[in-house]
């Protein structure tokens, strides 16, 4: 029981890191990103490539992925998402769809549909407290989820444009009139919530082999990591993250791990009937 609660901390904590970028998205621009999970993907293919040909280690080439990822993200929020901010929720949906679908198809054509994974003198290593073992590839990819959060909290709390994020979120019309260039700042928080999934992406590498289609193996998980923590609230996603991490961990000691989304996806029914707003509301 011990081992399994262990196992499902070091699990969600990547899981909140990578479904946050999804609920700031949503939260500063109001747009459900049915793409999101194809940055996670290019955030793994930056990081395999620059273990492959720079020699960087996938936490290491997670800061690499960051950057390339926000680069991409930021153009792609003033070039395509800006265009229906305003538009009706469908063509926001149809948009962010069809994103998904070209990103896809266009890392088939690029990447091929080979799976490819890296080797890390750390992959089959372990740390053991007792009777605990702590596979050392999730204990570091959790310990870069976890510093990335609190990053993440400092920037949003203590600098300038953290608080023009929130201050968009909250009131857009309000932040323009105290000098807050509301287009750029939609672009920011776009580049800024995918670069977070696509920096959760490369810190797992170690441990889950990229292709093309790897983002449809995490979608579901995001948007039930973030409906349960409550859509657009930042804490919310990391502890809605935990509470599935926890639980898909837990449900492997009473059902076949092919049935461990099961109980994950009846708290997930309970908690929409309950308390719908999520288990944290607001940013």
């Amino acid at each position: 029981m011990l081992q399994a609660l262990v196992d499902g901390l070091l699990l969600g904590g990547v899981y909140g890191v990578i479904a946050t970028g999804l609920s700031l998205v949503f939260g500063v621009l109001g747009v459900v990103n049915f793409a999101h999970a194809e940055f996670l993907m290019l955030g793994m293919y930056v990081a395999w490539f620059a273990w492959r040909y720079l020699g960087l280690d996938p936490l290491i080439g997670s800061v690499l992925s960051f950057v390339v990822v926000f680069a991409v993200g930021y153009g792609v929020q003033r070039t395509l998402i800006q265009r229906v901010l305003k538009a009706p929720p469908a063509a926001q949906v149809f948009l962010t769809v069809g994103l998904m679908i070209v990103i896809e198809n266009a890392a088939l054509m690029v990447f091929g549909s080979d799976f490819r994974s890296v080797s890390v003198p750390y992959q089959v290593e372990g740390y053991r407290l007792g009777d605990i073992f702590i596979g050392a590839p999730y204990l570091y990819a959790f310990i870069a989820a976890v510093i990335l959060a609190a990053a993440l909290w400092l920037f949003l709390d203590r600098s300038w444009m953290g608080r023009a994020i929130r201050a968009v979120a909250q009131d857009p019309m309000a932040a323009t009139l105290v000098g807050v260039d509301t287009r750029r700042t939609y672009g920011l928080a776009f580049g800024l919530g995918v670069a977070l999934t696509a920096f959760g992406g490369a810190v797992i590498l170690p441990y889950i082999t990229v292709s093309p289609t790897i983002g449809g193996q995490f979608v579901v998980l995001m948007f039930t990591v973030v409906v349960l923590g409550g859509l657009g609230s930042v804490a919310g996603a990391l502890a809605g993250g935990i509470m599935v991490g926890i639980v898909q961990s837990l449900s492997t000691l009473v059902f076949p791990i092919q049935l461990q989304n099961l109980c994950l996806f009846v708290i997930f029914i309970a908690v929409l009937a309950l308390r719908p707003q999520g288990l944290i509301k607001g940013a």
